[in-house]
C-alpha cells in the first residue's frame, strides 16, 4: 500500500530545479555591531517562548522506540549564524536524552549529530567559531535552501526552523510588471497594499511550502518530528498591524524619502519588494492537510506579550532590521545606502513609536508539531 501523499513526496526533484531561481539573501556575518549576531535578541526570545512547547512535543510524540539507527539526527533548518541556533539546539538534545532516560532506554542512548542548515551565503565561519566546545552532538554545515531537499531519503529524525520559513524563495512574479494588478508601486511590502499584492504573496508562499514539505516529507523518518516556528498573522488583524508590518511600512516610506530628495530612484524603489510573508493559521494548516504527509500534533498561534516583541528604541529597532535585510537592500539600490536609510529608519521608528507599542498586542508566531506518517 502507498505511503499516505507519496504522490505528493515524489515531486520533490522537480519542485527542487524550479527553486533554483530563488532569490534569497542570508542575514548579516561577522560579529560586527551590524550582525546578526549581535542583533538577534528578538528571534532568541521569540523561540523561548516556545521553549516548553518544544520539550513538550519531543516528550508526547517523538517515539524513540521506533528509532533503531544511531546516531540520531537532528536538523536546524535557517540557522543562521549563532548562538540563537547552538541555545535551540542544546535545548532539543537534552529534551531528546530525557525521553530516553523516562523511557529506561539508557542502555540505548544514542550519539547526535546535528545538522546546520542555511544558505550558501550564510557566514558558516563566524557560525562555527562560536560552536560551543561543551555540547554532546557532532556538528556538521549544510549549505543549500530549504525550498528544495537537503538529506537523502529518511535519514532525519527530528527538525527544527525557527523565524526562517516567513522568507520566500524569491518576489512574486506579478509585483515586477507594471501592468500587472499586483505592481506595488510606491511599496516594498504587502503590508497597505491592494489585496492583488496581498495575494501574490499568499500564491507564492503556497508554493514554496508545498515544495518545503514535500522535501522534508523525503527526508524525515517514518515517526520523525519537525518543530516550526514562524511569524505569523492573527485572524481579523491587517497585517499593517503586526510588529513586521509596521516596521516594513516604515522602512518603506524612508526609501520613498529618499526618493524624493534625489538619493535614489524612485523606479527602484517600485521595483523593490521584501520576499517574506506572515502566514495565517488556516492557510498553514489547509497547506499541511493538503501534503498528505503528516499529523499536525499542534498547530496554534502563540502570543507572546514582551519588551522585547519589538525594539524598545529606535536605533534597537534600526539595528534589528537592517541585521535581516541589509543584503537584500544593498543588492537592489547599492550598498552606498544603507547608514542613511537606517539613520532615517530609526528617525521613523522614534516618530512613529506608538503605533510600534500598540502592535505589541497584535504580535503573534505560530507553533507547529508534524509527525510524519
Amino acid at each position: 500500500m502507498a505511503n499516505p501523499g507519496s504522490t505528493q513526496a515524489a515531486r520533490v526533484m522537480s519542485n527542487n530545479r524550479a527553486a533554483t531561481t530563488q532569490q534569497s539573501f542570508a542575514m548579516n556575518g561577522g560579529d560586527g555591531p551590524h550582525s546578526y549576531l549581535n542583533n538577534s535578541n528578538l528571534q532568541r526570545e521569540a523561540t523561548d517562548t516556545c521553549r516548553t512547547m518544544i520539550e513538550e512535543a519531543i516528550a508526547q510524540k517523538l517515539d524513540v522506540k521506533c528509532f533503531s539507527s544511531n546516531p540520531l539526527r537532528l536538523v536546524d533548518l535557517g540557522c543562521s549564524v549563532g548562538p540563537n541556533t547552538f541555545i535551540a539546539m542544546q535545548h532539543i538534545v537534552e529534551a531528546v536524552e530525557r525521553k530516553y532516560l523516562e523511557q529506561g532506554l539508557k542502555s540505548q542512548m544514542p550519539e547526535f549529530q546535528v545538522f546546520f542548515n542555511d544558505l550558501a551565503a550564510n557566514d558558516f565561519n563566524t557560525l562555527f567559531a562560536s560552536l560551543p566546545t561543551e555540547r554532546r552532538y557532532f556538528a556538521c554545515g549544510v549549505p543549500g535552501s530549504f525550498h528544495g531537499r537537503l538529506f537523502p531519503e529518511s535519514s532525519i529524525h527530528f527538525m527544527f526552523s525557527s523565524h526562517a520559513l516567513h522568507w520566500l524563495s524569491k518576489v512574486p512574479e506579478e509585483l515586477l510588471h507594471k501592468n500587472s494588478p499586483a505592481w506595488n508601486r510606491g511599496r516594498i511590502h504587502y503590508t497597505s497594499a491592494p489585496d492583488a499584492v496581498s495575494h501574490a504573496y499568499a500564491a507564492q508562499f503556497d508554493h514554496d511550502m508545498e515544495i518545503f514539505l514535500n522535501a522534508r516529507a523525503k527526508e524525515l523518518m517514518v515517526g520523525g518530528i519537525i518543530v516550526i516556528v514562524m511569524a505569523a498573522l492573527p485572524d481579523g488583524i491587517p497585517a499593517s498591524q503586526i510588529p513586521s508590518g509596521v516596521m516594513f511600512d516604515l522602512l518603506g516610506a524612508s526609501l520613498m524619502d529618499m526618493a524624493k530628495a534625489g538619493l535614489i530612484n524612485e523606479a527602484q524603489v517600485d521595483s523593490f519588494n521584501l520576499p517574506v510573508y506572515a502566514a495565517p493559521l488556516e492557510q498553514m494548516t489547509d497547506l499541511v492537510k493538503r501534503n498528505g504527509c503528516f499529523t499536525i500534533e499542534r498547530m496554534e498561534l502563540v502570543y507572546r506579550e514582551s519588551k522585547l516583541v519589538v525594539p524598545v528604541s529606535g536605533k534597537e529597532c534600526g539595528m534589528h532590521v537592517r541585521a535581516g535585510m541589509e543584503g537584500i537592500i544593498a543588492k537592489h539600490f547599492g550598498s552606498g545606502i544603507i547608514d542613511e536609510l537606517f539613520d532615517r529608519f530609526s528617525n521613523k521608528s522614534v516618530e512613529f513609536s506608538h503605533q510600534l507599542e500598540s502592535s505589541q498586542r497584535e504580535g503573534a508566531q505560530l507553533f507547529a508539531a508534524l509527525r510524519r506518517k
